[in-house]
């Protein structure tokens, strides 16, 4: 795959999530990666780590800071010719017991941002009648979930549902859209979700592991930057409104093995 000459947006592209993951697979095959951030100085860190980076901050929340942001990439580079909505928060805690503003948040962040960064280069490409892609990071969680994570596989869901929806309305403008659905991805930032989750997280994912995937490996970010890659890319021209689930497996296993192999 060779990605020169194009210009792609990943918005949270900081941190060591999935977002760099994607950011560092795309400028390892010759993207001008556009990496935002919601403040400036954390973009600015963030792209000195990749070549031919260009880092913006918006509040993808804030319909008039995203109208910036694309104004101000189209002064830097020209032309979108990707998006990678990968900007998101999670939530722990039980829907009975969450307060409306907890929610909100949420729902603000992971699908109304998604939703307006979207419109805003879909608008783009149309009036520069140019084709394009998106890949939506959406989330294992919209297969199979657990306690405390509805709130959360609710918004992934409706991440799913906008990307169908929108494949089949901007189509026929060759525009295609597309989702990737990682599992437990191993970053350290993920390990601080799981103290809500257990007392020992590096044990927990040690059996998770072993105990609830097919493949006995962890989910790396690049692992997943790779999936985006192909999405992005020609050699895929064919796919939209799909998700690929970057999860080794888990939502295969019916039950635990620890379970369905005793002896």
């Amino acid at each position: 795959m060779d990605f020169k000459g194009k210009n792609i947006l990943v918005t949270g592209g900081g941190g060591v999530g999935v977002g760099a993951g994607v950011c560092a697979v795309l400028s390892r095959l010759g993207a001008t990666v556009i990496l935002n951030e919601l403040r400036l100085e954390d973009a600015i860190t963030a792209a000195k780590k990749y070549p031919d980076t260009i880092p913006v901050a918006a509040d993808i929340r804030k319909e008039e800071e995203i109208t910036a942001m694309f104004a101000d990439i189209k002064d830097k580079v020209g032309i979108l010719h990707g998006l990678v909505n990968n900007a998101g928060i999670g939530l722990s805690k039980l829907s009975h017991e969450a307060t409306e503003s907890e929610f909100m948040r949420l729902y603000d962040t992971d699908i109304k941002g998604v939703w307006q960064v979207s419109k805003a280069f879909v608008n783009q490409l149309l009036a520069a009648k140019q084709p394009g892609n998106i890949v939506n990071i959406s989330s294992v969680h919209t297969y199979a979930t657990i306690a405390k994570y509805a709130l959360y596989a609710s918004c992934k869901s409706a991440v799913e549902g906008l990307t169908k929806g929108m494949a089949v309305e901007v189509g026929p403008h060759n525009i295609r859209v597309n989702a990737v659905a990682p599992g437990y991805v191993h970053a350290e930032q993920n390990y601080e979700l799981l103290r809500s989750l257990t007392a020992d997280p590096h044990k927990w994912v040690e059996e998770v592991k072993t105990d609830h995937q097919a493949l006995f490996n962890e989910v790396e970010p690049e692992d997943c930057g790779n999936v985006v890659a192909f999405l992005l890319s020609d050699l895929s021209k064919a796919v939209t409104g799909q998700t690929i689930y970057t999860d080794n497996g888990s939502i295969h296993l019916l039950y635990n093995r620890s379970f369905t192999e005793k002896k």
